[in-house]
């Protein structure tokens, strides 16, 4: 095959890099020589540990004083900056269950952590030689799943605000766009899986209504995220791009075997 080499900005900043997509997002960029500011309220992932592109700022992305110790970070690293939003929590149940707390919590950790580190670091992206914002957002913004409705409404409330604020600044040189990934063999999708009755019929259910068969790794999202990231990818503003290997295409999928005998 032949190899197409992409242009990715010199520094990113990376929220939730101490576990699932943020981690790999995080992994990714740096074996590309990037350099990564991971902000995460735990402690940096040991798969990051040691590595001289990586630095980790241990905070909640609610919190201002997080994001001042990111944006004095930024002041030695002139160049081409990114900002890739991945934090987020999910908690299943239903509405008659749910603590309105639970609401808050996550609204503010998945729509309010973007937007505040984006206000934070909207003077950097303005004086950086390209500068380029990816939320990550989901394929539960537009279609719904059942006991997701928190988690849901955070992500589509997350779609319209970068959408909007995109359009704000699109003259300013600065590129937004989302990437709403499908269910990830990663942090959320796990802990989303384990909270179900049977982990194991639920997985098979879900992989047996996926087009291609399976559930995505993380890395493979990861390499979407770095192409939006990228200077080539410039024909895309104000996207929301679905990488989630067609589970959205149709309102049904079953595969050829079961096809041919239901036509029996």
């Amino acid at each position: 095959m032949i190899s197409w080499t992409t242009n990715l900005p010199d520094t990113v900043v990376v929220t939730g890099t101490s576990s699932g997509i943020g981690l790999q997002c995080a992994v990714s960029l740096t074996e590309q020589g990037v350099h990564v500011i991971g902000v995460d309220a735990q402690a940096s992932p040991v798969d990051l540990a040691g590595l001289g592109n990586y630095l980790h700022v241990k905070g909640s992305v609610t919190e201002e004083g997080t994001w001042d110790r990111v944006v004095a970070e930024l002041h030695d690293r002139p160049g081409a900056l990114g900002f890739l939003s991945v934090a987020g929590v999910l908690e299943a149940g239903l509405l008659e269950n749910d603590e309105l707390s639970t609401w808050r919590r996550i609204w503010e950790i998945n729509v309010l952590g973007t937007v505040l580190g984006l206000k934070k670091l909207l003077p950097a992206l303005h004086s950086a030689e390209y500068a380029a914002v990816v939320a990550l957002t989901s394929v539960v913004a537009h279609f719904a799943d059942q006991q997701l409705a928190a988690y849901s409404s955070s992500k589509s409330a997350l779609t319209g605000a970068i959408r909007t604020i995109a359009l704000d600044y699109a003259r300013s040189g600065i590129r937004f766009n989302m990437l709403a990934p499908g269910p990830t063999k990663a942090g959320l999708f796990e802990r989303h899986l384990s909270s179900t009755k049977d982990p194991d019929a639920f997985l098979q259910a879900r992989e047996a209504r996926h087009p291609l068969g399976r559930i995505l790794e993380a890395s493979e999202i990861a390499n979407a995220a770095m192409y939006l990231l990228s200077l080539e990818s410039s024909a895309l503003f104000a996207a929301t791009v679905l990488a989630d290997g067609g589970l959205t295409a149709g309102f049904d999928f079953q595969a050829a075997e079961v096809m041919a005998d239901s036509a029996r």
